[in-house]
Parts: structure tokens; sequence; C-alpha cells
């Protein structure tokens, strides 16, 4: 039971990390590569590429925390990855409530649909790379 608290808590830190140590490096380079579309930070959630941009490396880090949760659960990798994007759904319905003008209301909704899916594929992943350690050499004779 701790080591499965621990590795929800350890998957949600790798994929907040993740997700905003890519979102300090890209929003500035996009912020400077295209002034004339992008003039300020707050133009980036209203253009449709930016936000493409920013769901796809969200998408990335959540599978990320999705399988280190499920590496460091070891058992039930998927359903642990499951449930941690379960608890990040929460998060996210949090924040869109605490800060409702930080972002356009389809990017969280879409944010919070694609959640879910990520940290499974995150999980499957895992537990197919941990069924890979799991198998005896083949005998060379």
């Amino acid at each position: 039971m701790i080591r499965s608290i621990l590795a929800i808590l350890a998957g949600i830190v790798v994929l907040t990390v993740a997700s905003f140590a890519i979102e300090a490096a890209v929003d500035p380079l996009l912020l400077h590569m295209f002034p004339r579309a992008l003039p300020n930070r707050d133009a980036m959630s209203h253009n449709l590429p930016a936000t493409l941009l920013q769901g796809m490396y969200t998408a990335l880090s959540i599978a990320a925390g999705g399988y280190v949760r499920a590496w460091l659960a070891r058992r039930r990798e998927v359903l642990h990855a499951v449930i941690m994007g379960g608890i990040e759904v929460g998060f996210t319905v949090w924040a869109m409530v605490a800060l409702p003008n930080e972002d356009l209301f389809r990017n969280w909704i879409v944010g919070m649909a694609l959640i879910v899916p990520a940290a499974w594929c995150g999980g499957v992943v895992a537990r197919r790379f941990a069924r890979k350690i799991k198998q005896p050499a083949p005998n060379p004779s």
C-alpha cells in the first residue's frame, strides 16, 4: 500500500516536472520565433498550433508519469497508472475552477480528456518493459 502511494506521488512529480520544464523551454522559444502570431503568452492559448504542441508535450509528460508510476508499483501496473491519471484529472478540475481565465475552456476539457489515456499508455509501456525484463534469456544450446 505504501509503495503504491509513493509510486503515485512519484508519477505526479515526474509529469509535473517534465511538463513545466518543457513549457519553460518551449514557450519562450515559440514567442521568439513567431512574434507576429504569438505576441504574448496569452496569445498562445488562442493559437491552435501552439495549443496542439502544448497538448502533445503534456500528453507525453503524463505518459512518462504513468510509466514511472507503473514501474515503481511493480504490480497491476496499468491500474496504478490509470489511478494516477484520475488524480491528475482531479487536479486539473481544481486548477480550471481556481484559474478560469488561465486558459480557454476547450483547452481544459481537451486536456482532461487526454490525461487518463496518456497515463494508461505509460502504464502499458511499463508493463511490457517489465515483462521483457522478467523473461529468462533463451538457452543458446
